[in-house]
């Protein structure tokens, strides 16, 4: 494998822990990397009221998507969406990543996570840095190109290689590059990204932290 997809650097080798059997608790497998995850079941949040429907973080759109996310599967449309603040979600047991921009749902990929030794934390977590061509010091100097730092100790939304079946982060949020450097050009230092593990939301539902 090339770039941080290595059993040696940033990433967990297939050795029982592989992306799609924690997909979610209650489902098998999936077969040929695919993710068992409905488009009404990939956002994260629980729901709430839907009375504030002109607030920018009630959710007024699911991108429209065909059957569960495969793994290096993206999407991203924003063509036509209004300005509004950008709200990331990622939800562990879908292992998906969603992006918001004023309520519109204009991204959605699958997502590499942690393992149980080393676990993509849950909670609120602004945007702390913008690192273009950001390196692992602390895992051989792998790449992790447009990163967006999440903690100090090393948690980050980042690219590096092709999201694959079988492998799982150090606890970053590993997604495609295309989706990356889309959400690179929009995210600001300070945008809110929020973890949860088994939340979900849809149309109505807050985003608000």
């Amino acid at each position: 494998m090339d770039g941080w997809l290595t059993s040696e650097d940033v990433l967990a080798g297939d050795s029982g822990v592989t992306a799609g059997d924690r997909a979610t608790a209650t489902t098998a497998a999936p077969e040929d990397g695919a993710d068992p995850v409905p488009a009404e079941q990939r956002t994260a949040i629980q729901p709430k009221s839907d009375s504030a429907r002109d607030d920018p973080f009630v959710i007024k759109r699911i991108l429209p998507i065909d059957g569960p996310i495969r793994y290096g599967e993206w999407h991203w449309d924003d063509a036509g969406v209004p300005d509004g603040p950008l709200r990331v979600t990622v939800d562990l047991e879908a292992r998906t990543i969603s992006v918001f921009q004023g309520g519109y749902e204009i991204g959605a990929a699958a997502a590499l996570l942690g393992t149980p030794d080393h676990p993509t934390p849950t909670g609120v977590f602004p945007i702390l840095t913008k690192e273009r061509h950001n390196v692992s010091e602390k895992y051989n100097n792998a790449p992790m190109p447009w990163t967006l730092r999440l903690t100090w100790d090393g948690v980050a939304i980042h690219g590096g290689s092709t999201v694959q079946l079988g492998y799982a982060s150090h606890g970053c949020i590993g997604v495609p590059d295309a989706f990356v450097s889309r959400l690179y050009d929009i995210a600001e230092v300070g945008d809110v990204v929020i973890i949860t593990d088994g939340q979900r939301a849809g149309v109505g539902s807050s985003l608000a932290s």
